[in-house]
């Protein structure tokens, strides 16, 4: 694909094949991803990949620590809850995933089971998890350099056929992802990415976000018009 089409037709994708991703495919994904841009070239990114009885470990025990009501752990800022425009988003797309799902705003089973989706990673096969090192933290540059790599890792993935979603559920409890994927003392946490290739019969993958117009987003000064 061309690289407009990539990022044009990109959208996170929360239903996988039971289908295995070749760890060659995602060390190419992953060199690429990494020609992203990054602050006087300190690449401060490390990538956790995890599958099969890994991965499951990691859902089982994300799962169990949050129904058991263990306060989550997550090693990144959540800041105050979203109000005004960005929480009219937020309850925008869960409509939309929602609506295609099928789920009633009364069906408080249904809603849980969603939830519990996200504790696992939404079942895809592959989880990344993207780290950086502790030397630096503190700084908001090392993360925003992590996003960065994550949104290249995310459109690469998409050109390769496969589909993603950023999940910091999937992170919630740090301690049983540091435990199952080996994270090493000296990295944060900072996300993970549910990697896999795409259901087309899963409903919530065709459900394609809205974007606030350049015009909302953009301001222009200096120019002749």
């Amino acid at each position: 694909m061309e690289y407009e089409e990539v990022v044009r037709s990109r959208r996170s994708i929360r239903g996988y094949l039971d289908k295995p991703v070749p760890k060659e495919l995602i060390e190419e994904i992953l060199e690429i991803a990494m020609r992203a841009p990054t602050s006087l070239n300190t690449q401060p990114w490390n990538f956790y990949v995890v599958a099969g009885k890994v991965l499951d470990k990691i859902r089982e025990g994300n799962v169990e620590r949050n129904l058991a009501g263990v306060p989550h752990s997550r090693e990144f800022r959540l800041g105050p809850d979203y109000a005004g425009e960005h929480r009219e988003r937020q309850i925008g797309i869960a409509k939309q995933l929602f609506a295609v799902m099928g789920i009633e705003r009364h069906d408080k089973e249904a809603r849980m089971d969603w939830v519990l989706r996200g504790f696992r990673q939404f079942d895809a096969p592959v989880s990344i998890v993207i780290t950086y090192d502790k030397s630096i933290q503190g700084s908001d540059v090392a993360p925003f350099d992590c996003g960065g790599v994550v949104n290249c890792l995310v459109n690469t993935a998409w050109s390769k056929g496969l589909g993603c979603v950023i999940n910091s559920q999937g992170i919630m409890q740090s301690p049983v992802v540091r435990e199952h994927a080996g994270i090493a003392d000296d990295q944060v946490i900072q996300t993970c990415v549910a990697m896999g290739w795409p259901d087309p019969d899963f409903p919530a993958n065709s459900v394609v976000s809205t974007r606030k117009s350049v015009a909302e987003a953009a301001t222009f000064r200096g120019f002749d018009d």
